[in-house]
């Protein structure tokens, strides 16, 4: 089966590997171009370059890809800034603003502001602030409903490419899209928190990266 895509990935390895895009997928191979370079990978089998196929999905229109040890999963049609490793040990600092820590960061390169939610399982914004983010959740996300004080709503389960906050980068983290309003702020959840060292104290609180 062949699945053509439009994606371009820009790679800020130690190596010399600056730019990676993937042309078409079939099952267990791949057609990506590499610094301007057409190179057909084989599942398991790296590039002269060091870029490696770890899987194709040609159902769920996805490939992954590892460069310098990094994984990432990449949908069809997807476009990342960046493939870099995280900064090694990223800090950073909270205060509380009222009873909450918020918290500027981005997803997908796209700048948002996170609630802290211990309380939450994963990254949960409503279906407004993905359209704005460029988050197509109808097309990759796992339909659900949740029952919620007002009713039921429908929800949808994916991943985020990339989540940033200050110096602290994770890849691939779990996320839910609610239809509607509703939660107001971007909640940070588990799926991101549980990831890192989280120390809390009476004015303020320090996430570091594992």
């Amino acid at each position: 089966m062949f699945v053509g895509v439009l994606l371009a990935l820009a790679v800020h390895p130690a190596g010399a590997v600056e730019k990676v895009s993937l042309q078409a997928l079939f099952k267990d191979k791949a057609i990506v171009v590499i610094d301007g370079k057409r190179r057909v990978l084989k599942s398991g089998e790296p590039s002269p370059e060091g870029v490696r196929l770890k899987a194709t999905d040609t159902q769920q229109e996805t490939a992954t890809l590892e460069v310098d040890g990094k994984e990432r999963t990449i949908r069809l049609g997807t476009v990342v800034s960046s493939f870099a490793r995280a900064p090694d040990k990223g800090k950073v600092t909270l205060y509380p603003n009222g009873k909450h820590f918020y918290a500027d960061g981005t997803i997908n390169s796209v700048p948002v502001r996170f609630v802290v939610d211990t309380g939450a399982t994963t990254i949960a914004m409503n279906s407004r602030e993905a359209r704005r983010i460029g988050i197509d959740y109808k097309r990759f996300g796992v339909p659900g409903v949740s029952s919620t004080a007002g009713g039921f709503v429908r929800t949808y389960s994916l991943k985020l490419e990339r989540v940033e906050l200050g110096e602290i980068v994770l890849f691939n983290v779990d996320a839910g899209v609610v239809e509607g309003g509703f939660p107001q702020d971007i909640l940070l959840g588990m799926s991101f928190l549980g990831q890192l060292d989280m120390q809390q104290y009476v004015d303020r609180m320090e996430l570091m990266q594992r």
